[in-house]
């Protein structure tokens, strides 16, 4: 994650947790809090032994405490040259929440961009929009409904491609991935369920097979897997993170809708929502390992999450003025012992890099060994780690200076944090089973995007087809050749009458069915 200035708060329902957050987040970066009453939120903070270093006061009115879905948007002109704050068309009926970006926009003296007129008004929540700071982003399907006034009911109409376009054109985006809403999430936010940790890596709620949105989620995971790649060209790597239940019962049985995914990153702390669950213990460790060198804080939520929210849903960033960026593709596991390991890095600052070093080592407990790298142009800088023997694991961390000398490091929490990849051992391939697995439909009852999973031992000629109970093909899913090993096949069922259907496959001029109810 990038650098922030700052974090938007305000100050109204859940102060115990707004609380704990100011504790840990001012120690990072500076707080705004909105309150029309900041009087009461000092004593309130020192009450509880937390003075008033590193927080701006801000007095605007306010209706709600949800920050994130009505908050500011950082966007920078040009990658890295003047930070711009947009705002979005709230989807609610929440005018005062509306103008506090404009307020905070006057407090720092930036720019701010509203989408609210046409024919660039556009509809929008912050919970449903994550991005991978490089021009791809993800949200659920709500935006395509909180933009039909038929279904909205906010007086705008786009269609997907107008809406892609004020996307690009606002915000940056060049791949807006839009996913199934999910059965029992009753506001279809995708912070709900999933989190970006990096350029390449989903953090996603997993719940027990079969249960609950466990399957819609699985599905829409699989959709993003098998048709989009990193903005690297890489596949995206996958962090599971289990979801408690209520008691013994789940959403789909009225139960509370929890989640460890719903976290905010404060530069180098992140503040992880818990529930006074014995999961939490399991949750928390999840995170740190899959952010080393962060300092990962759990935060009560139970006060919050009934309202479907907790920590990123009452939280925004502001963007820092003057960002150093580095992106950098990390280096996966390899099978190379021979020849040096590549590493590249684009890095950019308005004023110019003055140089960048790579740093690498073997044990994290000794020193890392720098390595200058070589300027190559268009901001991208390229050094070399030796090759290593197998059962080796390296790790490694980017560092660049600006020519104005501010400094950064990649990850933000080097050399505490780090990249690391594993020199693997030669091994040899195991002869195949000779026949084919045809996995379980999920989500299955059905209502939009749906996967087909199969295993096959050789690349073989395939047909997929739906039917009706009637015997008529309602749809052709696939044609053509599977590859060796897993493949995964999609289905939309949108707009399909509900009732039972036949899932029809002939592979190799074999043929099988499978039912799929669509609800």
């Amino acid at each position: 994650m990038e650098e922030s200035q700052g974090y938007l708060i305000t100050w109204t329902s859940y102060t115990s947790m707004l609380r704990e957050i100011v504790r840990y987040g001012k120690q990072e970066c500076r707080m705004y809090i909105v309150t029309t009453t900041p009087n009461n939120v000092i004593t309130d903070l020192q009450n509880n032994g937390i003075d008033t270093t590193n927080i701006t006061f801000l007095n605007i009115p306010y209706n709600t405490v949800w920050a994130r879905d009505y908050g500011q948007n950082p966007v920078y002109l040009n990658n890295v040259d003047s930070l711009v704050l947009v705002d979005w068309i709230y989807n609610r009926p929440r005018p005062k929440d509306d103008t506090i970006p404009e307020g905070l926009a006057r407090n720092l003296g930036i720019p701010v961009y509203h989408t609210t007129q046409a024919p660039y008004d556009l509809v929008n929540t912050g919970g449903n929009y994550m991005s991978d700071g490089m021009g791809t982003a993800f949200a659920s399907k709500l935006i395509l409904e909180d933009n039909d006034d038929a279904i909205g009911g906010f007086g705008v109409t786009h269609t997907e491609g107008q809406i892609d376009t004020i996307m690009h054109d606002f915000m940056g985006i060049n791949r807006y991935i839009k996913m199934e809403t999910l059965p029992y999430d009753g506001i279809h936010h995708i912070d709900m369920h999933m989190k970006l940790l990096d350029e390449e890596t989903i953090l996603v709620s997993e719940y027990p097979t079969g249960i609950a949105d466990g399957p819609q989620i699985e599905a829409n995971l699989q959709y993003i897997l098998s048709n989009y790649q990193t903005t690297y060209g890489t596949d995206w790597r996958v962090v599971r993170i289990p979801v408690p239940d209520d008691g013994g019962v789940w959403p789909n049985n009225f139960g509370t809708y929890f989640t460890y995914t719903n976290a905010s990153f404060i530069n180098k702390t992140i503040i992880v929502p818990t529930y006074n669950k014995s999961m939490d213990t399991t949750a928390l460790r999840i995170w740190r390992e899959a952010c080393p060198g962060y300092k990962v804080v759990g935060i009560n939520s139970t006060s919050s999450i009934p309202a479907s929210g907790a920590l990123h849903c009452i939280t925004h960033e502001v963007g820092v003025a003057d960002p150093l960026l580095i992106n950098h593709k990390r280096l996966r596991d390899t099978y190379n012992t021979t020849t040096a390991y590549e590493v590249e890095a684009t890095i950019q600052h308005r004023s110019g890099i003055q140089g960048a070093t790579l740093f690498y080592t073997t044990d994290t407990t000794q020193s890392y060994q720098p390595v200058a790298m070589m300027n190559m142009g268009n901001n991208v800088f390229h050094a070399q780690i030796p090759a290593h023997p197998a059962g080796t694991e390296v790790f490694y961390y980017v560092w660049a200076q600006s020519v104005s000398g501010k400094q950064q490091v990649r990850p933000i929490v080097a050399p505490q944090g780090f990249y690391n990849f594993k020199v693997l051992g030669n091994v040899g391939i195991a002869e195949g089973d000779a026949g084919n697995t045809i996995g379980e439909i999920f989500p299955n009852p059905s209502h939009g995007i749906t996967c087909l999973p199969l295993n096959t031992s050789t690349s073989q000629s395939i047909s997929i087809e739906c039917f009706n109970v009637l015997g008529e093909k309602v749809a052709t899913i696939c044609n053509g050749q599977t590859k060796a090993g897993d493949n995964k096949y999609f289905i939309n069922t949108t707009g399909f009458a509900a009732g039972l259907y036949i899932i029809r496959y002939n592979i190799g001029g074999q043929t099988t069915s499978k039912p799929l109810i669509v609800r």
